[in-house]
């Protein structure tokens, strides 16, 4: 199982619920993106990039997401719901995410989001700011 999330920066256990599944019997399609979420917000946690949103109103947006799905996930199960950083740009970072079955040892989906910083005092995006940058930078190589 570690091989398969090495690459994540950020990883977290999340316990598949009952209440996930929908009328076919698998956790329904849009709970994956609920799992993304959980765990972009762990690494904006790991950056303390809200507080840095409480200081200076510039935070993170999230401009588009995707999902592929490899396999249905069923309770019960655990999933390991990994994050990294696949790419930056001036005002954007694209984040890739992988959804880990514990039951069924294999990658049950993965993904990715356009995360861009916005300014949300003047409603407009912004570059990522320096600190922010070093943050996401130092992060991720403690994570490689």
């Amino acid at each position: 199982m570690e091989d398969v999330l090495s690459a994540c920066t950020v990883t977290m256990n999340i316990p598949v619920a009952w209440g996930e599944m929908d009328a076919m019997g698998h956790v329904n399609n849009i709970i994956y993106f609920r799992y993304f979420e959980t765990v972009r917000i762990e690494y904006f946690n790991r950056l303390d990039m809200m507080g840095c949103q409480r200081e200076t109103g510039i935070g993170p947006i999230l401009a588009s997401t995707e999902c592929r799905f490899k396999m249905p996930l069923q309770y019960p199960d655990t999933i390991i719901v990994g994050a990294k950083i696949l790419s930056m740009e001036e005002d954007r970072f694209v984040m890739g995410y992988e959804v880990f079955s514990t039951k069924h040892k294999r990658i049950a989906a993965d993904g990715q989001g356009v995360v861009v910083t916005y300014d949300y005092k003047n409603n407009k995006k912004v570059n990522i700011p320096d600190a922010l940058r070093v943050k996401i930078l130092d992060l991720e190589k403690m994570g490689a």
